[in-house]
């Protein structure tokens, strides 16, 4: 089933777009918004998200090497310490079921020692838009591999 083809699908979808336009035009730093949607929909096995996150993120700029280690990030030497409080606050807000106590206090103070309170506050709608994104993108069964850099550039328009 395709949301975008379907009326309603389309109407909720382009609300949910909106939603998002707003995370984007914020000061959280377009690049980390990348990695931490491309680490969420990692772990969601959002085929279609990985894909789209990939490219997008490779087509602003963002090198293999850093793509490739996002999924292994604790362990890489590529990530600065704000980028990592946000990895981190994604992997733990994405791992609810896993982690029943949700973000750690120390995830938590990590990102507040590196974000303001409206970096903050998008990096929370951040990791809550993208997991509902890949349970969609799952649900629906989108398979990853087609995607163009800037295919929905106008969907909010």
């Amino acid at each position: 089933m395709s949301l975008l083809t379907n009326e309603l699908g389309a109407k909720i979808g382009k609300r949910f777009a909106n939603v998002s336009l707003a995370i984007q035009q914020s000061s959280l730093p377009r690049d980390l918004q990348e990695l931490v949607m491309l680490r969420a929909s990692q772990i969601n096995g959002c085929g279609w998200c990985v894909d789209y996150h990939t490219k997008e993120a490779a087509a602003a700029g963002e090198t293999a090497v850093r793509l490739n280690l996002v999924a292994v990030w604790r362990e890489s030497t590529v990530f600065t310490e704000a980028e990592r409080a946000a990895l981190a606050l994604a992997e733990e807000g994405t791992r609810l079921a896993d982690a029943h106590q949700g973000v750690s206090d120390e995830t938590w103070a990590q990102v507040r020692e590196h974000y303001d309170d409206d970096q903050t506050a998008a990096l929370v709608y951040l990791v809550a838009m993208i997991n509902a994104a890949n349970r969609l993108g799952v649900i629906v069964r989108n398979q990853g591999g087609s995607y163009e850099p800037g295919m929905f550039a106008n969907l909010t328009n």
